[in-house]
């Protein structure tokens, strides 16, 4: 299986992807209605994470968090629209696994079965994730989704997102996402869906010659999805990775002061064969480095970011003042 064979290279990135946030309570409250201890050994409240989620209040009065201990979970978990406002916090990054191995063809419920093969699904608005691993074990399969966010205001921070085809799902017309020094791992498409989502110093490796994003923005949104400041990596040997097509002809993606390895193409974007989508799809950079940064030789239906424009994409403007300073309160002043 193609995940176990990057494993050490996955750990590699994800030390020196690490930045620090504020750190879990050393003296944790003791379990109630609003907090809940996940261990599978036995050693908490409940011994699955779904357990935990499933026992929390419909519509609760103020947040609920779920710590999860150490292990690997063999679970597909679901965080229902009825239960927003719901964090999970693992006890490390690398020791709180969720791992499922759904796959197209394993589900087999028709040509929409790839939103059924996702290992975590939150539906829950306001959703918060931190120090956690979510894996999609079925290896280079086909499409299978490691999470899917189809949830407004939701926050993913210092998590691994490992796959291969579609690894992350984020959508939901008009839904603001948030993604901070996250590895995201996979090979084609891997970041998908119609969701405006920004991604702050995250790495994204590809694990073979493909396509990295496949955004499908409604026509009228003014952010689609927003890199800042992350790097995009690859295994060895591969070197032929384009930075996006257009699942829907309106797909907004902006790279900004990212770091690109060898592995990108010249050219940078794929149209899918869509011809017309070159006359409303929008794809730029701004002030990109390293060797596979190529801003001459990109397609001449791509756009280079002058600074003025680039200072558009802000957290602020793409998600909103009141997501913004939400994000600020996980961070360590």
């Amino acid at each position: 299986m193609k995940l176990k064979v990057t494993l050490f290279t996955i750990r590699a990135i994800i030390m020196i992807a690490c930045v620090s946030f504020s750190a879990i309570a050393q003296d944790k409250p003791k379990a109630d209605a609003f907090y809940k201890i996940v261990a599978h050994d036995g050693s908490g409240d409940y011994t699955t994470i779904q357990a935990a989620i499933d026992d929390s209040k419909s519509f609760p009065p103020q947040r609920i968090t779920i710590f999860i201990k150490n292990g690997t979970y063999h679970e597909k978990v679901k965080v229902h629209e009825w239960n927003p406002d719901i964090t999970l916090i693992g006890e490390s990054r690398e020791g709180t696994v969720i791992t499922y191995n759904d796959y197209f063809a394993k589900v087999n419920t028709g040509i929409n079965s790839t939103f059924h093969t996702y290992t975590m699904l939150v539906e829950g608005d306001g959703f918060i994730a931190r120090d956690l691993t979510i894996v999609n074990a079925s290896g280079d399969a086909g499409q299978a989704v490691a999470l899917s966010v189809h949830a407004n205001n939701a926050i993913v921070v210092n998590c691994s997102i490992l796959g291969n085809q579609d690894t992350l799902y984020v959508s939901g017309n008009g839904f603001r996402i948030y993604f901070e020094n996250c590895l995201i791992t996979g090979t084609t498409d891997f970041i998908f869906g119609s969701a405006t989502a920004y991604f702050k110093s995250c790495t994204l490796h590809s694990l073979k010659n493909s396509y990295i994003t496949a955004a499908s923005t409604p026509q009228g949104e003014a952010y689609g999805f927003v890199f800042d400041d992350c790097r995009l990596t690859a295994e060895r040997g591969i070197d032929a990775v384009y930075l996006g097509r257009p699942w829907r002809p309106y797909a907004k993606t902006v790279f900004i002061n990212c770091m690109m390895d060898a592995h990108i193409k010249p050219e940078g974007w794929y149209n899918w064969n869509k011809q017309e989508a070159e006359r409303t799809a929008f794809y730029a950079e701004y002030n990109c480095s390293g060797t596979g940064y190529k801003p001459s030789d990109r397609v001449k239906w791509s756009y280079q970011l002058t600074k003025r424009q680039a200072k558009a994409y802000t957290v602020e403007n793409c998600l909103g003042v009141a997501m913004a300073a939400r994000i600020k309160q996980l961070q360590l002043k």
